[in-house]
Parts: C-alpha cells; sequence; structure tokens
C-alpha cells in the first residue's frame, strides 16, 4: 500500500529534531506520530524529563514544543504492507535541505531506529548537516525488544542536549 507521512510537529524555537522512519499502521489510523500503544516513544520522551506523561496528543505535542524538541520521519512516501521498517519499498525523502532554511535552529537529530538513519544518510546530501550533531537512539518501537531502562540510556541524551 502506498503511504504518506505526516507534517512535522516543529516551531522555530526547536533545537532538537527526532526523525522516525514512516508512521505506523496504528498512527497512519488515528492521524498521530506514535500513536500505537506499544510504541514507547511517548513514554521515553516523558522518563527523559522525568515527567508524568500526558494521555492528551494535544498536550504530548506541546510538551515536545515547549522542551524544543520536534518529530518528523525521513520518509515523506513509501509502498509498505503493515508496519515494519523491513517492508518499505520505493521511499522518497523528504526535502530536509529546505527545511533546514526554515528551521536552522535545529543543532541536533537523533534517530530513532537505524532504518530512519540509515535512509537519512544514504539519500541526502551531507552539506546540510554543516553544524549538526547526529545520534543514533534505539528504536522506540515494539519491534526492538530490549528493556526500556536500557533505552533511556541513550534517549537521555536528549535532555542533556538542551
Amino acid at each position: 500500500m502506498n503511504i504518506r507521512a505526516f507534517n512535522a510537529i516543529i516551531d522555530k524555537n526547536t533545537k532538537i529534531l527526532i526523525l522516525g522512519s514512516m508512521p505506523s499502521v496504528k498512527s497512519l489510523e488515528i492521524n498521530q506520530y506514535y500513536g500505537n500503544p506499544r510504541n514507547q516513544f511517548w513514554k521515553l520522551i516523558y522518563l527523559v524529563f522525568d515527567e508524568e506523561i500526558q494521555e492528551s496528543y494535544t498536550d504530548k505535542i506541546k510538551f515536545l514544543l515547549k522542551n524544543k524538541i520536534g518529530i518528523w520521519d525521513v520518509i515523506s512516501e513509501c509502498y509498505r504492507e503493515g508496519s515494519m521498517d523491513s517492508n518499505i519499498k520505493n521511499p522518497r525523502v523528504n526535502d530536509f535541505a529546505s527545511f533546514f532554511k526554515t528551521y536552522n535552529n535545529i543543532e541536533y537529530l537523533f534517530f530513532n531506529g537505524s532504518k530512519a538513519e540509515q535512509l537519512f544518510m544514504k539519500k541526502i546530501d551531507k552539506d546540510i548537516l554543516y553544524e549538526k550533531k547526529l545520534f543514533k537512539l534505539p528504536s522506540s518501537s515494539p519491534a526492538r525488544a530490549i528493556p526500556i531502562d536500557e533505552k533511556l540510556k541513550y534517549w537521555s541524551r536528549i535532555r542533556e542536549c538542551l
């Protein structure tokens, strides 16, 4: 099935951009980033700041932006059956050159999983990365079966960058 990603959640104050590959089937169904209740993204973000997780998607977005964090996906469009990154075919990458010109406060890129990082590094012009710091995070996906405490060790770097 051919699918399209969401628009970025970002504002002019964003300093950190977390990049996934492509929203899951469940996320696309409910029109929310990391909408699968088994995905640990929101839990990890709130743990990083030692805050209690909010239930409202609107409140979650406000929380990200208040903390100068944006989220987007590397892929703008692709063909994929199911939700697994390994099923992604014919990925089109978002226009990061224009994006970084518009949002020039972004200093740090965090990749939520290997597929996002691999595609980004393979498909984008490295010149746009001038003075940006890149970090790979263990995926928040339920498919990445390591304990959340182990993931949090890596995800905590987000707070250190603010």
